[in-house]
């Protein structure tokens, strides 16, 4: 599987990218980004940013470079992804975030840092980089990276 996080060049990237020891992933950003290519992950430019037609650049960049699954970690990507995600779906990109008319509730409202962070794929958490509890409640269906505490649960975003 070939995974692409956006916000490559930020260190939360980086951490994520322990997540998915055995799927090649792209880190990539918008202007200039290292040119490092090894086995297991590689870096890309995904051009000048463009905030009015994110979800357009994005999908044309995972249809060129053949990716599964997109991560968005920029707070700007995330609204216009989700709204986006029926049509990566029928290229047969996943989304990997909250359903669209719930995702706005798992955005931060202050920059509140949480130490855990947890991936889930339909509600199934595939990685965690804690054994701290999760909080309750949480939705069968759920999908995306998340940093929680044990009472709060949100997007994990730069």
């Amino acid at each position: 599987m070939k995974i692409l996080i956006t916000g490559g060049n930020n260190a939360k990237a980086l951490k994520l990218m322990k997540a998915f020891p055995s799927h090649f992933v792209l880190l990539a950003d918008y202007g200039e980004v290292p040119g490092i290519i090894t086995e297991n992950y590689a870096f890309a430019s995904l051009g000048t940013l463009n905030k009015d037609s994110i979800a357009h650049i994005l999908l044309n960049f995972c249809i060129t470079e053949a990716i599964d699954c997109i991560i968005p970690l920029h707070h700007y990507e995330v609204e216009p992804l989700a709204k986006s995600a029926v049509l990566f779906g029928e290229y047969g990109i996943q989304v990997l975030l909250p359903e669209a008319d719930t995702v706005a509730g798992y955005l931060k409202a202050e920059e509140t840092a949480y130490p855990d962070f947890a991936v889930f794929i339909q509600g199934d958490r595939i990685f965690s980089g804690s054994d701290s509890p999760l909080p309750g409640n949480l939705s069968p269906a759920l999908n995306g990276v998340f940093s929680y505490n044990q009472s709060d649960l949100k997007l994990f975003t730069i």
